[in-house]
């Protein structure tokens, strides 16, 4: 700061005012700071300036999601609300490693983060973190955490099975199955419980038998189909599968058996991938968990934590509908 006060002709205390765009100061003046600044290379020393003010501008953002599938979008819509606050994200990856976590918390207090962010690729219950964080704002999207004063954000799975199951038998379909992923997900508990509410408030008829758990696979979309198309006089038309990978794996195995979509069958899936959905054939129709929105909820929460609010709970965030071919009606989303 010396070097740029002397190359600038002001005092050192002009040109942390000037740098720090504070204090009253000519137009002219910052502009001759900040250029000698520029010439001379000059970077603030962040972390003494985090000491000096007590906040750093920058959030901690911690997942084991190493594919990205879910973390990707959070981040987007994390990073598209704290930078309108000249705020900064920070990005971890755990890969399942609790003592990698542990130093990664560690590392990034010992930057003097304002608030962590934790995220994962599934939104089950993680064990506590086994750290003190010290009062630290921390908010827990798409991942939940068993210590009962977190704040957790997570999508309404259930809302979105029934959005998927309603939207089925508005388009006609009245022996609707329900295909989905391993019982021990809560998101599969919660999206087969959306999916029975859906068929009992129409009056239509649950067949428990249709109800079929397996892995998140195309490979158990397919075989799903033999099952439930292993009677050719007592056969759905209409499924609803737990994600779209399953999906895609019911389309195939359809196709295979000449059966038609959305003719005979109506086909809805879950996640709204795009390189899954858009590339099926037909088209799919999906749930959309709406991700963004989710990481731009936690961006709003995290600064408002750090403002001194404070947030406990679960809350969850509606999802929407993408419509595409593979149910029979005209593109659109709806919530």
């Amino acid at each position: 700061m010396r070097d740029v006060a002397r190359a600038a002709g002001v005092s050192i205390g002009t040109v942390s005012k000037a740098l720090n765009n504070a204090g009253s100061l000519k137009q002219e003046t910052r502009e001759r700071v900040t250029e000698a600044a520029r010439s001379l290379g000059f970077r603030p020393n962040d972390l003494a300036q985090a000491l000096h003010r007590g906040q750093s501008f920058t959030v901690g953002l911690i997942s084991n999601d190493s594919f990205g599938r879910f973390t990707m979008p959070i981040l987007e819509g994390l990073e598209s609300v704290l930078y309108e606050e000249r705020i900064a994200v920070f990005m971890c990856n755990a890969t399942d490693d609790p003592e990698r976590e542990r130093q990664h918390i560690e590392q990034l207090m010992g930057k003097r983060v304002d608030g962590l962010v934790f995220t994962a690729r599934r939104a089950d219950k993680r064990p506590n973190l086994g750290v003190d964080l010290a009062g630290l704002p921390t908010v827990f999207v798409f991942s939940q955490s068993d210590d009962p004063h977190s704040f957790c954000l997570l999508p309404d799975d259930e809302g979105g099975a029934y959005l998927g199951a309603a939207h089925l038998i508005t388009n006609g379909r009245r022996r609707i199955a329900h295909v989905t992923g391993p019982e021990r997900f809560e998101a599969v508990q919660l999206r087969r419980d959306g999916c029975r509410k859906a068929l009992a408030d129409a009056g239509v008829p649950i067949r428990s038998n249709w109800f079929l758990s397996g892995e998140w696979s195309e490979s158990w979309g397919r075989q799903a189909v033999d099952i439930l198309f292993d009677d050719p006089d007592d056969v759905p038309d209409g499924i609803l599968a737990g994600n779209d990978q399953i999906a895609r794996g019911i389309l195939d195995a359809l196709r295979d058996r000449g059966i038609d979509v959305p003719g005979a069958v109506g086909v809805v899936g879950f996640d709204n991938w795009g390189v899954m959905a858009e590339a099926a054939r037909p088209t799919l129709t999906s749930i959309d968990m709406n991700l963004n929105a989710l990481g731009q909820e936690a961006g709003r929460r995290i600064l408002a934590m750090i403002g001194g609010k404070r947030f406990s709970g679960v809350e969850r965030l509606p999802c929407t509908l993408v419509v595409r071919e593979s149910c029979g009606a005209k593109s659109k989303t709806t919530a």
